[in-house]
């Protein structure tokens, strides 16, 4: 007896469909958890050159026997820090990149400095949006 094999050289429609949906399931698990990966980095890049600022503020508190800095500009750069760092927050909170320090508390995403404090000089982002965690930016 003789048989014939038919000899298949591509895939079924049903195979290619399941292989559609598979995709589709996993693109729609994974976009979600990766679209505001860009906030969330420029949220840690804020958080890293806040950290900077406050250290450098320490050293000079330490090397001027217990005096905050007047001024994050003039008193911490060239000394104890090369330039004051940018603050990057979100395109969605409506801020652009900004290295200005200003004097009064408001919501224009740049860098607070309060030598007046009761704590000593107190360094935060002058802003009152939540960032990608639900924490208040200006808490930092």
């Amino acid at each position: 007896m003789l048989r014939f094999h038919r000899k298949s050289k591509g895939f079924t429609l049903i195979e290619l469909m399941i292989v559609v949906a598979i995709i589709g399931i996993l693109a729609a698990i994974a976009i979600p958890r990766f679209a505001n990966l860009i906030d969330r980095a420029r949220e840690a890049r804020t958080q890293g050159n806040l950290g900077a600022l406050r250290s450098a503020a320490a050293i000079h508190y330490g090397a001027t026997d217990g005096t905050w800095p007047t001024a994050l500009l003039a008193s911490l750069t060239p000394t104890y820090i090369d330039v004051i760092p940018d603050v990057v927050l979100p395109a969605a909170m409506g801020h652009a990149e900004a290295n200005t320090v200003v004097a009064l508390a408001g919501d224009d995403g740049l860098w607070f400095y309060d030598v007046a404090a009761a704590i000593g000089g107190v360094i935060n982002v002058n802003c009152n949006h939540a960032d990608s965690g639900g924490d208040i930016v200006n808490t930092w």
